[in-house]
């Protein structure tokens, strides 16, 4: 029987999974652990999830704003030229 701290921080249910993928997790988890090995998966599945949509955003945001970015830069470079002219040593 579990323990109240293990209930508090836990929770049980029932999965359905492909033979071949419990075979896959007997094969990696230490006896007892598939509980710890199938969490730990989720999460890394998780966080790479994350990543991938936060890259994809972040492209997405630099595209809308390129014309913008660039419409700046060119917009400081002129003045930049006119205050600290290359060639007035």
């Amino acid at each position: 029987m579990m323990n109240n701290t293990q209930t508090k921080t836990h929770k049980r249910i029932n999965i359905s999974l492909p033979v071949e993928t419990v075979e896959l997790v007997d094969r990696i988890a230490e006896k007892g652990n598939r509980s710890h090995l199938i969490d730990q998966a989720v999460r890394f599945y998780v966080e790479e999830i994350g990543r991938e949509k936060l890259k994809l955003e972040l492209k997405e945001c630099a595209r809308r704003r390129a014309q913008r970015d660039l419409a700046l830069c060119e917009e400081w470079f002129g003045l930049e030229e006119e205050i600290c002219p290359k060639n007035s040593a």
